[in-house]
């Protein structure tokens, strides 16, 4: 079953995450205030409400030789979408982590990328080698 998700999350500035999502990654912009906002991140819902600061413990964690942010989300695209956002937002001169590939050569591989928005949550981009193993293990 696919069904789209809804992930609610603060925001420190409300324009600025807009800005984001809309203008930079190309996302859609659902309804909204000036306190909160919802994107449509390739049909799922964020909803992002303007807070005060918010900490999060445990930024980082090993995954074999790579360090990843423990508090991240993101999105599964194809390879022609996940290149053209790739390219786009390098272009854009925006720091973009640079493309890695997961799990080479077992089941799950998948290229990835990380970009951080202006509340500094981690988007990820990925898109598998084959998409019938996103949920499969070994």
């Amino acid at each position: 079953m696919k069904a789209p998700f809804h992930l609610s999350l603060p925001c420190l500035n409300i324009e600025k995450t807009r800005d984001f999502y809309v203008y930079i990654l190309g996302a859609k912009l659902g309804r909204s205030t000036d306190k909160w906002l919802d994107i449509n991140l390739f049909g799922h819902q964020l909803t992002f409400t303007q807070t005060g600061d918010f900490k999060f413990n445990f930024k980082n964690y090993r995954l074999n030789d790579h360090i990843l942010p423990s508090f991240h989300f993101g999105v599964i695209v194809n390879a022609e979408t996940w290149g053209n956002i790739y390219s786009r937002l390098i272009s854009k001169n925006l720091d973009v982590t640079t493309e890695v590939t997961f799990l080479e050569n077992k089941i799950g591989e998948h290229v990835s990328f990380f970009i951080t928005d202006p509340d500094e949550y981690q988007v990820e981009f990925k898109s598998f080698k084959n998409s019938e193993e996103v949920f499969i293990d070994e």
